[in-house]
């Protein structure tokens, strides 16, 4: 069959950071993804709201992807209105792309969350699930999360490739041990980011100011 397989990946990105480009490409090698794309989110559930307006944030991602083949933006959550709930992105995609096998990428903190998602049920009948950990690290699962991964998961990537959605697979990626927040803070220190962003990430975030101290 034919690899047609769409990795989605989203977050508030605030900013964007190698450790997510890593994860993306380590993902799209192992789970021969066609295209990575980049969903930042607008108004996150279960999370603070970003730091950094829509507009900026829009602005590191397409500098950061700009030269990776396979890795898009997509700034749909951008312009809806109310939280931004995956599932509604999810529903969107899969009336564009009926036919085409749909990975949605999250993390271990995700994961363990997930239950807590709105309409988290549903997820799973439009995607795949990729848990992205550190190695070495174990994979936490308790009430819900046990039967799912007993009946779903996957260690074969190309179980992704033969069905639309519904299968659970574990990845571990290269530990880089970089947050946005960590970043975030460096910049209010006023000190710098060096090789843990794409330099022109970090001019864009250094320059706009959102992150100094006393900016909300």
């Amino acid at each position: 069959m034919k690899q047609t397989v769409i990795g989605i990946f989203g977050g508030t990105f605030d900013p964007v950071h190698y450790g997510h480009l890593r994860t993306a490409s380590e993902l799209q090698q192992v789970l021969k993804l066609v295209d990575v794309r980049f969903v930042p989110c607008a108004v996150p559930p279960l999370k603070a709201a970003a730091r950094a307006p829509a507009a900026l944030r829009i602005s590191m991602l397409k500098a950061a992807i700009n030269n990776y083949p396979g890795f898009s933006l997509d700034e749909r959550e951008l312009g809806r209105e109310g939280p931004s709930y995956t599932v509604d992105t999810l529903l969107q995609i899969r009336q564009e792309l009926p036919d085409t096998p749909l990975c949605l990428i999250i993390g271990m903190d995700a994961w363990l969350s997930f239950p807590q998602w709105h309409r988290w049920k549903d997820i799973l009948t439009l995607a795949h699930i990729v848990v992205v950990h550190r190695p070495g690290s174990p994979l936490h699962a308790d009430g819900e999360l046990v039967g799912l991964m007993k009946e779903r998961q996957t260690n074969e990537a190309a179980d992704l490739n033969a069905v639309l959605a519904g299968r659970i697979f574990v990845h571990e990626v290269t530990q880089l041990e970089i947050s946005s927040s960590a970043i975030r803070q460096l910049i209010a220190d006023g000190l710098g980011a060096n090789f843990l962003l794409p330099d022109e990430v970090g001019e864009l975030a250094k320059d706009s100011g959102c992150y100094n101290r006393g900016v909300s």
